[in-house]
């Protein structure tokens, strides 16, 4: 990531919008931007699947679930955040992971320029990629602050998306099983 060059376009945007950039308070906003970015968008260019150490191969033919994965994105189009949580199950064939493994998943993803419909793909293609299991569901309730502080302004309003793929997709029983543990209260 280049800091110098995020510095720079954050000082042309507080130029743009009027800031005072000698005023004590947004002298150092620029680097702190910077700092900022590499932080929240540090999953831009790793390998997702390498977070997926395969730690047993048994036979075990359950739902594995972890629920509420607390996520912090930047969406792509306003480079305003959209904050919710992720909801991933698995059914395995032969290879299980560490359950920390799947929120590292959901990490490394959330930390990149993304939109929601997007993400929810990506973490289940890269669990079915390394863990090939029988199924996957991934289920994100997000909101988006594009949509709170900006355009229509209804703060509050959650977007749900969902990926189902292998057994969830094709036995609806299973899917029903997944979704109403998911979505337990």
């Amino acid at each position: 990531m280049d800091r110098k060059k995020i510095e720079k376009a954050v000082r042309m945007i507080l130029e743009a919008v009027g800031a005072d950039l000698e005023r004590k308070d947004i002298a150092s906003t620029p680097k702190r931007v910077a700092q900022m970015y590499e932080e929240i968008l540090s999953g831009q260019h790793k390998d997702p699947t390498k977070e997926l150490e395969v730690i047993l191969e048994q036979r075990h033919d359950e739902v594995i679930l972890l629920r509420d994965i607390p996520l912090y994105s930047v969406c792509e189009h306003h480079l305003l955040p959209f904050v919710g949580r992720a909801h991933v199950a698995y059914i395995p064939d032969k290879r299980i992971t560490g359950l920390s493994k799947l929120a590292r998943v959901v990490d490394v993803l959330s930390k990149r320029l993304q939109v929601q419909e997007r993400l929810t793909t990506q973490i289940a293609s890269s669990i079915m990629k390394k863990l090939k299991p029988k199924g996957v569901i991934v289920v994100i309730e997000a909101e988006h602050l594009c949509m709170s502080m900006r355009g229509v302004k209804k703060p509050g309003a959650v977007t749900v998306t969902s990926v189902v793929r292998g057994i969830f997709r094709k036995n609806q029983k299973t899917r029903q099983e997944a979704l109403s543990l998911i979505f337990k209260k």
